[in-house]
């Protein structure tokens, strides 16, 4: 299929590639969720690892977007060279930027005087709210009404709510 073949159906490559970058916002900072959650049903887990965990599993999953586009839809339709794979991987990159903000609020809550947990409730509340604002960013570029704009933020409000029951359930 020819550049002009996409460019036709799925918009301009810098418009395609703003999509993908909310929902890679979006899913990033529910899987930092998801991973703040699971280390804290561990127990007393060190900052610095809770750190390296969330980088490194944004980074795994990075990874794992990037080969599912490379060797899923876009092998069926264009070769791979150099060009396909940086794409790919420019496109994906946003699910590891989704993770350095809750990171960054482990990394910096012994300065806040936090506690272990007190660093997980900061990481967590990052993470979702990253979430929401990567959800109301895309609805806005989309160019939604202000009334949708404030259901997809309230969805993912919603779904990061149910990711933080989670800790209440796996504590008790």
């Amino acid at each position: 299929m020819s550049t002009t073949d996409d460019t036709t159906r799925q918009g301009t490559g810098s418009e395609h590639r703003s999509r993908a970058d909310y929902t890679g916002g979006v899913y990033g900072s529910m899987l930092a969720a998801s991973v703040v959650i699971g280390a804290g049903a561990l127990g007393s887990f060190p900052r610095l690892e809770l750190v390296v965990l969330l980088l490194l599993t944004g980074v795994v999953f990075w990874l794992a977007h990037v080969h599912a586009q490379l060797f899923g839809a876009r092998l069926a339709r264009e070769p791979l060279d150099r060009r396909v794979v940086l794409h790919a991987c420019r496109e994906e990159w946003p699910i590891v930027k989704a993770a350095v903000p809750p990171a960054a609020a482990v990394a910096v809550s012994p300065l806040l005087g936090l506690d272990v947990q007190g660093s997980f409730w900061l990481a967590l509340s990052v993470a979702v709210a990253g979430q929401v604002g990567w959800s109301a960013a895309a609805a806005r570029r989309a160019r939604a009404t202000w009334p949708l704009v404030a259901a997809t933020a309230s969805v993912n409000l919603l779904l990061g709510l149910l990711i933080i029951s989670f800790k209440f359930f796996l504590k008790h």
